[in-house]
């Protein structure tokens, strides 16, 4: 029988109520890992992943988190350690999309909400992440879903890219300071995927036509494919990949300089 990839490994996947952090739960458990599962709201979406979890015959917990707020990462860390363990994998994944607002109209809330969920929620959840891992005997992964928006700016989207572009030198900086440490960290940026955050521009047509024409494969990609990616990062595998962006975008990236 073939070895699961990520057997004894015990998984933060935070936002794993929907999309990319669902799928990514579920293809942790099914390479053998114990997953701590999080929702903000979408309670039935995340207790469908612990089912999912359960299923493939691995353990798991289920924590509302609002990962702003340093009390509520602190409770998350807690209840892993106390239901799975020390926790070795962590896929920060939960997110607030845009406002869709010029800078110019821009609330103060707004620019705080995309800036607290997107970059102080990783910044949180990578601290005591490393702290965790410090305390034991066990070696540690962090992987952050950044986005191809921490390199490609949208107009009206400011409060979110900003978070991603900081998320990425997140990424940058801790991949240096934890380089003397059993510690790997990397970005996965995805493009376009099949997601809840990605539904007005599903249900347009039009909207959805635009949009799918500037990617090469002239597709959206499937959460499962940025899932994938992410067990390789965690897994033996994914040893010697530190501190870098893997782009999951179906070429799109190749086409920022098209028109020029």
């Amino acid at each position: 029988m073939t070895e699961k990839k990520l057997a004894t490994e015990v998984a933060i996947v935070t936002g794993s109520d929907s999309g990319i952090g669902q799928a990514t739960a579920i293809a942790f458990a099914r390479e053998g890992a114990d997953v701590a599962v999080t929702y903000f709201e979408d309670q039935q979406g995340a207790e469908h992943t612990v089912q999912r979890i359960e299923e493939a015959g691995q353990k798991a917990v289920l924590v509302q988190l609002d990962q702003s707020k340093p009390e509520s990462v602190n409770q998350l860390f807690q209840t892993v350690k106390d239901k799975l363990g020390t926790p070795t994998v962590l896929v920060n994944n939960a997110a607030a999309s845009s406002a869709n607002t010029p800078v110019k109209e821009m609330s103060l809330e707004a620019w705080d909400h995309a800036i607290k969920t997107n970059l102080y929620g990783p910044f949180l959840c990578c601290q005591q992440f490393i702290r965790a891992i410090e305390g034991s005997d066990k070696r540690g992964v962090i992987i952050n879903i950044s986005s191809v928006h921490e390199e490609i700016p949208n107009p009206g989207t400011a409060d979110y890219c900003a978070a991603k572009g900081g998320l990425r030198n997140l990424t940058r900086v801790l991949a240096l300071e934890l380089a003397g440490q059993p510690i790997n960290v990397n970005n996965i940026a995805p493009g376009m995927i099949l997601t809840p955050m990605n539904q007005s521009a599903l249900d347009d047509p039009e909207t959805w036509k635009q949009q799918v024409q500037h990617i090469p494969l002239k597709r959206a990609g499937e959460p499962q494919e940025i899932a994938h990616a992410a067990v390789f990062l965690a897994s033996k595998d994914g040893r010697y990949i530190h501190g870098t962006t893997l782009f999951i975008d179906g070429g799109l990236m190749q086409n920022m300089g098209q028109g020029a």
